[in-house]
């Protein structure tokens, strides 16, 4: 298991640091098991030692988790999935082998395609959960899937009012998003895995969304490393051309074995590339770089 989280407190007050991952400033234990093949997180959220979890995503390996909610004496409560894909989900069923009441929560997009895991129920933007002192949004970022959420959590009381007009209604500070497969450091998600919808929903909800959170939201998300809103927001290169900071230099391609254009060759949380192409009709798509062959 791969450890990782931000600042935690003990029960004592006393901050605890957990390692790695997310390693930004906030105020609740997060661990992470990240999958040796596929990159995929697996999240363990608290408050604080001896308190309610949750887990975000179950792609596995989860012993190491396991161990960490014993060891923390956590009581694990619910599993909340981003999405459906077979990397998010694997270890569903060994968690609830454990914890027999977990509630295992998904869009409802999504929960039919789930195979060989079983979601207890269904969960979407505006259904706020309060977990052992943590206050938990999901907000709808489609695009990789079509019922894609990100969970933004933040301690109780965290925010400044309950009117903003911020996603999740949540306009306070010490904030982490957990984006699934929307948003990783330095990449974006791409549109053409099973149940995706369009490249203007990915843009949506990374534009409209996650960088409408307060600056300093540590994003952990779906694959690899973690960030901020204000990194991306900065650095992220998909981003930096929405926002106009820096032109597409066009280059003819196949794309998908299909004559495009490609806008921006850009990097992924893999160590590979990720493409943005333009297709003859004027629409785009997010696809993997090795599906991209220029001349």
């Amino acid at each position: 298991m791969t450890s990782a989280g931000g600042a935690g407190r003990t029960r004592s007050g006393q901050r605890r640091s957990t390692a790695a991952s997310c390693n930004h400033d906030v105020s609740m234990i997060i661990e992470r098991a990240m999958h040796p093949r596929f990159l995929s997180n697996t999240y363990l959220v608290a408050a604080e030692e001896g308190g309610a979890a949750f887990f975000v995503d179950a792609g596995g390996p989860v012993e190491g988790l396991i161990d960490s909610a014993q060891r923390l004496g956590l009581r694990p409560t619910h599993v909340l999935l981003t999405h459906h894909h077979v990397d998010h989900v694997s270890e569903v069923g060994t968690l609830q082998d454990l914890w027999g009441d977990l509630e295992v929560l998904i869009h409802p997009l999504e929960r039919d395609l789930l195979s060989d895991v079983a979601a207890t129920g269904e969960i979407d933007a505006g259904q706020m959960l309060s977990i052992g002192g943590l206050e938990v949004r999901p907000l709808r970022t489609p695009g990789h899937t079509g019922g894609m959420l990100s969970f933004l959590v933040a301690p109780e009381g965290a925010s400044e009012g309950s009117s903003s007009t911020a996603p999740g209604g949540f306009n306070g500070s010490g904030a982490v998003v957990f984006t699934g497969d929307t948003l990783f450091k330095g990449s974006v998600g791409g549109v053409r895995a099973p149940g995706h919808t369009t490249y203007a929903d990915l843009r949506d909800s990374i534009m409209g969304t996650l960088m409408e959170l307060p600056p300093d939201t540590v994003i952990c998300p779906g694959h690899a490393d973690a960030s901020t809103v204000g990194e991306e927001w900065e650095r992220n290169v998909f981003i930096r051309m929405w926002r106009g900071l820096d032109h597409p230099k066009p280059v003819e391609c196949i794309a998908m074995g299909a004559p495009a254009t490609l806008m921006l060759l850009g990097p992924d949380y893999d160590g590979t590339h990720k493409a943005w192409v333009r297709w003859p009709d004027g629409t785009d798509d997010i696809i993997a770089g090795s599906q991209v062959r220029q001349p």
